[in-house]
């Protein structure tokens, strides 16, 4: 049995539809809670990640270093990528790999070198030769950075590898290394001096959860 209570205005129709109102403004408020929980839950997650990512202990020698890509400042390159190339330059004058593949796509189009010329010209101007580096000019994003080095290393015949980058990146660049059927991967990573890592890791959370949507598709 159903109780209607009536007023001047009130009518069992218009009582009827407040109540959805109500129920309504509660489910999408409800909604919404449940969202951001999972939102921030989701968040610690990746985070929780980044931060685990480490250099590989012990590091075994390797065919090749793959130096991934960053901005580049003009004609040279960003202070963050200098601390890659140096990292990369430390672990090749070690002994640990003798070819160096450069990886990285024109930031704007008024910039005369990619990347990855770039990042050649640099490691030629602190002693590498030209000869023991590849590189690599189309990427614009870490996917692609580890897509294209896998098929200049498969028409090179080199088979293992040292992934460079930075630590709060590494993660996400072994993730993909392992998507892509990379053998082993490595990673070689740095801390930065000059990046801002509240930024960075920011920024990293929404990259990790775009290539993990993007993982659910390949």
């Amino acid at each position: 049995m159903e109780w209607y209570v009536y007023g001047r205005d009130s009518s069992p129709i218009r009582i009827v539809r407040k109540k959805r109102r109500i129920w309504s403004k509660r489910t999408l408020l409800i909604a919404l809670m449940v969202i951001v929980v999972v939102g921030l839950l989701w968040c610690a997650y990746a985070l929780r990640n980044i931060n685990k990512a480490a250099t590989t202990d012990p590091m075994l020698k390797a065919d090749t270093g793959i130096i991934l890509g960053m901005s580049m400042w003009g004609e040279e390159p960003s202070p963050g990528l200098k601390e890659r190339l140096d990292y990369g330059l430390k672990l090749y004058q070690e002994g640990m790999f003798p070819h160096i593949i450069v990886s990285g796509g024109l930031d704007k189009p008024d910039l005369k070198y990619t990347e990855g010329q770039g990042m050649r010209n640099y490691l030629v101007a602190h002693g590498v030769p030209d000869s023991a580096i590849s590189v690599e000019n189309k990427a614009t994003s870490t996917y692609e950075n580890l897509l294209y080095s896998k098929a200049i290393m498969t028409s090179e015949g080199l088979s293992s590898a040292i992934i460079i980058t930075h630590t709060y990146h590494g993660w996400r660049s072994h993730e993909i290394a392992d998507e892509l059927g990379y053998v082993n991967p490595e990673l070689g990573l740095t801390e930065s001096t000059v990046l801002s890592m509240t930024r960075h890791k920011s920024r990293e959370i929404l990259a990790y959860t775009k290539w993990k949507i993007q993982q659910l598709f390949l």
